[in-house]
C-alpha cells in the first residue's frame, strides 16, 4: 500500500500546470449535475452578463455560467455550501499543494487535538477510527489562513464524507449498513471502506482541476435569499428545495447537517438536537420545506427579482403546481416558457419530469 507521501507525489505530478476548469462530479441529493447541458442549451442564448445562482448548492449550475464567461454570484444559506462556492466559483487561481496536504493530513505535536466527533458520534455515521481522523483533519483545516485553500480542503472533506455514507446522506443512524457482513443489493462496500485519506486526495485533485479564472469578479455569498443585497442581476437561476404534491419536502439541512456541523465545529455541541438518535443539528424555520408557506415564499422571491430574467428549475409534480408558478410569474413577465425533460432522480419514486421555467 502506498504511503500518503507517495500518493501526494503521484497526485501532483498528474495535475496539469494550467488548470483546465473541469467541473467535479458530485453525489449531492437533487444536484443538477447530470442535466447541465440541458439547462445550458435553453439559457445560453438569453441576453445576460451577470447571473445569480440563488440556491447554489453544489455550485454546478453557477460553474457552467462561469465557464460561459458570465459574472457569477453564488449564494446558499448553508455555511458548508458557501465553502463550495468559495472553492469553485469565487476562487480564480488558488490550489492546494503538497505543503498544504502535509498541514492537513498529519498530526502536529504543537496542536492539542479535540475529540468531539469521536466522543459524540460513536456508531452513527463512521467508525471510531474514522471519527478520530475527522477530528484531526478538521482541526488542521481550521489552521489554514488562506480562505480559498481552506475552502478547497473543506470541499474535498465534504465529498469524502458523502461518498462513505450509505445513500450519501446523514438522515439516519445507519453505520450498520456499511459494517454488516451481509449480501447487498445496493451501495459500494469497497468505496465505503476506502480510507478517508485516499478519498480526500482524490477530491483534492478534482477540486484543483476545477479552479480557473474566467476574467470576471465572481462572488460566493452566504445568506438567506430574501436578505441578499446585491446590484441588479441580469439573470437569476432558482432551484429551491422541493416539495411533492403529497407535501413531502427535501430538507437539505437535515440531509447534510453533519457537514454543516463540521464548519461550526466549536459550536457544534450546542447545536445538536439531543432528542434525535442520529444527533442532527436543530433545524430552524424554513418556508421552502413547509407546504403551507411555500406559495408565499415563491411570490416573495419572484417579486424580489422581478427586474431580472428568471429561470426556475422545477419538477412537474411539485407544490406549487407548474400552472401556479406560471401565473405568479405572469404578474411580472411578458413571456413565460416551459421546457420539460424526462429524468429520474436517484432515490426518487415515480417518473416525474424535470421542468425549466424561463420568464423574461
Amino acid at each position: 500500500m502506498r504511503t500518503v507521501k507517495q500518493q501526494q507525489s503521484q497526485l501532483f505530478n498528474e495535475i496539469p500546470t494550467k488548470n483546465a476548469g473541469v467541473l467535479p462530479s458530485t453525489r449531492y441529493q437533487g444536484s443538477k449535475y447530470k442535466i447541465l447541458k440541458w439547462i445550458d442549451y435553453y439559457t445560453k442564448d438569453l441576453d445576460f452578463d451577470t447571473v445569480l445562482d440563488a440556491f447554489g448548492g453544489t455550485g454546478c449550475v453557477g460553474y457552467i455560467y462561469k465557464k460561459n464567461g458570465k459574472q457569477v454570484f453564488y449564494n446558499d444559506s448553508l455555511k458548508f455550501n458557501h465553502y463550495v462556492g468559495l472553492a469553485l466559483i469565487e476562487n480564480e487561481e488558488t490550489i492546494l499543494n503538497n505543503e498544504d496536504l502535509d498541514i492537513i493530513l498529519k498530526k502536529h505535536p504543537k496542536i492539542k487535538y479535540p475529540s468531539f466527533i469521536y466522543d459524540t458520534f460513536h456508531d452513527i455515521y463512521f467508525t471510531d477510527e474514522e471519527n478520530k481522523w475527522l477530528d484531526v483533519v478538521i482541526t488542521n483545516i481550521r489552521e489554514i489562513q488562506d480562505k480559498y485553500k481552506q475552502a478547497l480542503a473543506y470541499y474535498a472533506l465534504f465529498q469524502s464524507c458523502i461518498i462513505k455514507r450509505p445513500y450519501n446522506l446523514f438522515h439516519r443512524k445507519n453505520l450498520y449498513i456499511r459494517t454488516a457482513e451481509v449480501e447487498r443489493s445496493f451501495g459500494n462496500k469497497k468505496t465505503w471502506d476506502t480510507p478517508f485519506g485516499d478519498h480526500f486526495l482524490k477530491f483534492v485533485e478534482e477540486a484543483n482541476n476545477a479552479v480557473f479564472d474566467n476574467g470576471k469578479k465572481n462572488q460566493a455569498l452566504h445568506s438567506d435569499v430574501f436578505d441578499l443585497t446585491i446590484p441588479k442581476i441580469d439573470l437569476v437561476y432558482i432551484d429551491t428545495p422541493y416539495i411533492s404534491t403529497k407535501g413531502m419536502g427535501v430538507n437539505y439541512f437535515d440531509f447534510y447537517h453533519f457537514l454543516e456541523g463540521i464548519v461550526f465545529y466549536d459550536e457544534w455541541a450546542k447545536l445538536i438536537d439531543e432528542n434525535s438518535k442520529h444527533k442532527k443539528i436543530k433545524n430552524g424555520k424554513n418556508e421552502w420545506c413547509n407546504k403551507g408557506e411555500i406559495h408565499g415564499a415563491f411570490e416573495r422571491l419572484f417579486d424580489k427579482f422581478k427586474n431580472s430574467i428568471l429561470v426556475v428549475s422545477y419538477r412537474n409534480d411539485g407544490t406549487p403546481t407548474i400552472s401556479e408558478l406560471v401565473n405568479m410569474l405572469k404578474k411580472y413577465k411578458k413571456s413565460v416558457e416551459i421546457k420539460k425533460l424526462d429524468y429520474k432522480y436517484v432515490l426518487s419514486n415515480g417518473n416525474s419530469k424535470e421542468v425549466l421555467i424561463i420568464a423574461k
